[in-house]
């Protein structure tokens, strides 16, 4: 008898043998997750630290797990929602398109308010990959149809991911795992009218406080729907559309494991995905036409229909809406060619310089971008077909480029010396010193034979 899909991933979560995760999955994960630890230390100085400290301030919060980066401690779900947020707050962690969502600063911040004594590196290793493949899986099988109903799926889907990684490192049965995924069914959430503000990081907080509290709830015994996925008014009928498959969940989940093929993004840039590629194709016009503010007449891109969803942002008056604007973004990259934390800065949206730019920058979506797309419905504001950003010079010089997969991507993939680089910039930004930088960054790297993931934590 085929299993319905609640019992099929809360089987796979708890069955999968270590034997069966591929060897590849475990130097993918160690990314992933020295990735995301950079991300959470930038975010805890970023604007959503003062908000959230002030909430632990006023809040019943008291506890012993690490809000990393700000010295502080908090309840085991107040550290989860803190940083997940902070993990989220600049938009530079990771991101997995077949959600399409942020899975990482979903699962780690779980995982590390839940830690024990001695919890051992690959014990967390474990726990993650399985996390990440659960809910990959689910958004394969709800389709990113879901996403274009105006969900946040970081905060919709990626609870989930929490929700499988905390059943394994827990040791949770499956029947605990089944009610687990109920109780969390009810607290999926995430709408993306938020995005540019700090509510859309704070999705994935939310996500991962509730897979906190799904999962000790399940352990102490209480009661949720054991076919809460599948169920006539269950989560796929409610959350998903006629293109939503259960089946495809159920029959990919580990064949393969997402994390090797077709494998996670890790962003270059601190900004939507859906900017990468943009990025990327007018950074290379940039140094191709030898482009300044003063001889630049008009910059254009052009994406596939779909593509411009995310980003609603024409004139942003804030760092966080410039993250979500095409606008802002082309006109950054004209005039100062690089793309670090400090690009989408308040200040930096605000600059005379960006608002002379803007009305040079325009943007369309045009069929055509879609190139040989089979199946447009399963792919992201990030993915779907190809980017062609052109430049024309007020010379009347113009090149047109094409970027099919952005930096980052799993076909272009960051190397550890960028993780590394990426890592000294974000740790830069809470003044830790390049060489307690160098040390942590060498201390997760090695994560998979560390005795004690407690000791890692920046605290």
């Amino acid at each position: 008898m085929t299993m319905e899909l609640t019992e099929a991933l809360a089987t796979f979560i708890v069955e999968t043998q270590s034997g069966d995760l591929p060897p590849a999955a475990y130097e993918k994960a160690e990314k992933g997750i020295v990735d995301t630890i950079g991300c959470i230390l930038a975010g805890s100085v970023s604007d959503v630290a003062p908000p959230l400290l002030g909430y632990l301030e006023t809040s019943e919060a008291s506890g012993d797990r690490p809000v990393l980066g700000t010295g502080r401690t908090a309840a085991p779900e107040i550290a989860a929602m803190v940083n997940g947020t902070f993990g989220h707050a600049l938009d530079f962690d990771d991101v997995l398109s077949m959600m399409p969502a942020h899975p990482s600063t979903v699962i780690l911040p779980a995982l590390f308010a839940c830690l024990g004594p001695q919890t051992r590196g690959d014990a967390l290793i474990e726990a993650y990959i399985i996390g990440v493949e659960a809910g990959a899986k689910i958004g394969l099988g709800i389709s990113n149809s879901h996403y274009r109903r105006g969900w946040h799926a970081t905060g919709t889907l990626a609870i989930f991911s929490g929700i499988a990684a905390l059943s394994r490192f827990l040791d949770l049965d499956v029947p605990t795992t089944r009610q687990a995924f109920g109780i969390g069914a009810s607290m999926s959430s995430g709408l993306q009218c938020n995005f540019g503000t700090m509510t859309k990081p704070f999705h994935a907080g939310w996500a991962s406080r509730s897979a906190v509290s799904a999962v000790r709830l399940a352990e102490s015994g209480f009661s949720a729907s054991a076919e809460a996925m599948e169920a006539p008014s269950g989560f796929f009928s409610t959350y998903g559309t006629e293109q939503s498959d259960m089946d495809r969940c159920i029959n990919g989940l580990g064949k393969p494991f997402v994390l090797v093929e077709p494998g996670l993004a890790l962003k270059k840039y601190p900004c939507c995905y859906a900017l990468h590629r943009p990025i990327d194709g007018l950074l290379d016009l940039r140094d191709r036409l030898s482009l300044t503010p003063d001889n630049t007449e008009s910059i254009l891109c052009r994406v596939a229909p779909g593509a411009l969803r995310p980003l609603p942002y024409e004139r942003p008056v804030t760092g966080l809406e410039g993250k979500f604007s095409m606008e802002y973004t082309l006109a950054a990259g004209v005039l100062d060619g690089r793309f670090d934390l400090a690009a989408f800065s308040d200040d930096g949206v605000r600059r005379p310089e960006i608002a002379d730019l803007l009305p040079r920058m325009h943007k369309e979506e045009d069929p055509v971008c879609l190139g040989d797309e089979k199946d447009p419905a399963a792919r992201s504001s990030g993915t779907i077909g190809y980017v062609e950003v052109t430049a024309t010079r007020r010379d009347g010089v113009a090149e047109t480029v094409r970027v099919d997969k952005p930096t980052g991507s799993p076909e272009r993939e960051l190397t550890w010396a960028d993780l590394e680089a990426k890592y000294h910039d974000c740790a830069a930004q809470t003044g830790m010193t390049r060489e307690a930088a160098a040390a942590s960054f060498a201390n997760w790297r090695a994560l998979r034979h560390c005795p004690d993931v407690a000791r890692l934590l920046p605290t």
